[in-house]
């Protein structure tokens, strides 16, 4: 048996019809940038996360400068940022001309709030913690850290639409929260695509007119914006989408009890806290035999990936930052190993994959 790490065309033939009846409507309209859909995607995307406004934007890294710029981060202020994520993370806040501070994250791969005092200067304007994996992190300590500190609270929020922590989803904690609908995400659409979501009336009026060159009406700038639009087509396959959305972070989830149940003897399995449902946007493992199981696994038809080898302060791009060790982000990006996880998995797939691991040693 063959087990793909992802497998997005699966999805895309269970919603064919609907996705290219869709597509053809839009295209009849002659109307494909700042239109219906969107209008209506950023309402159902609002409601979703249970905020007052979203915005549709070009894609998550736009997101997340757009968030920061609008928030008046730049040269001279600092944030914090986990060291473990993706670099658009920390690309975006240098984008702002600030400087990106690092922060060691704990076991669940998240900032570690005991470690945020460590990285506090008199330039610190902005926390930035990223939920990975479809984890959000420990944000009523966040929370605290940053009210206590008078500083401003973004969501790096890319791989978590849908999670939840005591009942609030991800994207709802801060003041804002930069979302990615890229094709490797939980929500995802045919191309790139990100959303912001926010409480705040005139951030969300900001972010809106500086996502469209800073246009105040057709004519007239009110300041340098850049073009970053969710163009009419994705938003109208984001909407069919979100519809499913819930649904597929269950079937995440099923796949995720199922790995752990079987799975927890053998390798560091995820493990939930109280008030807390994840949705798995990568299923993590961690083994000090990682390359040799995931070797193991590729023999046996089982795709596996590393999100991410080389930590971001151990990265060329940070050669300008004043960098420490991170002793729990280096040791992740040693051992971590993510599964395959995805809705439309078939459980003789699933077991498949468990099969394998525990193979592997018991061999």
């Amino acid at each position: 048996m063959q087990v793909k790490f992802v497998d997005l065309g699966r999805q895309y033939q269970d919603l064919r019809s609907e996705i290219l009846d869709t597509v053809d409507k839009v295209f009849n309209s002659g109307w494909y940038v700042l239109g219906p859909n969107l209008e209506k995607f950023e309402e159902k995307f609002a409601e979703y996360c249970g905020v007052k406004h979203a915005i549709g934007v070009g894609n998550g890294s736009d997101a997340l400068y757009l968030i920061l710029a609008s928030l008046g981060v730049g040269p001279g202020d600092e944030v914090i940022t986990a060291p473990n994520s993706f670099v658009a993370s920390a690309a975006a806040v240098d984008r702002t001309g600030a400087t990106t501070v690092f922060c060691d994250v704990g076991e669940d791969m998240n900032l570690d709030p005991s470690k945020l005092e460590e990285a506090l200067t008199e330039r610190t304007k902005v926390v930035m913690p990223v939920h990975l994996t479809g984890r959000i992190a420990k944000m009523e300590q966040i929370s605290q850290f940053v009210k206590r500190h008078g500083l401003l609270l973004v969501e790096d929020a890319a791989q978590a639409v849908g999670a939840k922590q005591n009942e609030k989803r991800a994207g709802s904690f801060g003041v804002a929260a930069g979302f990615s609908l890229h094709p490797l995400k939980n929500l995802f659409v045919h191309g790139d695509g990100g959303m912001i979501t926010t409480n705040s009336d005139d951030l969300a009026s900001h972010i809106r007119e500086f996502r469209n060159h800073g246009l105040r009406n057709r004519d007239e700038a009110g300041f340098w914006g850049i073009n970053s639009r969710l163009d009419e087509v994705q938003a109208a396959v984001a909407l069919i989408k979100l519809k499913h959305l819930d649904h597929w972070n269950a079937r995440n989830q099923e796949i995720a009890k199922a790995y752990s149940k079987a799975l927890k003897d053998f390798v560091r399995v995820p493990e939930e806290e109280a008030g807390e449902i994840g949705v798995y946007h990568r299923y993590m493992i961690r083994t000090n035999q990682r390359e040799e199981l995931a070797e193991f696994l590729l023999s046996h038809e089982v795709e596996t990936k590393v999100n991410y080898p080389i930590p971001l302060h151990l990265m060329p791009a940070s050669n300008k930052l004043e960098t420490c060790s991170y002793p729990m982000c280096e040791q992740l990006s040693k051992t971590i190993l993510s599964l395959p996880i995805y809705p439309t998995m078939t459980d003789q797939e699933v077991h498949w994959v468990i099969s394998k691991v525990k193979q592997f040693f018991y061999k």
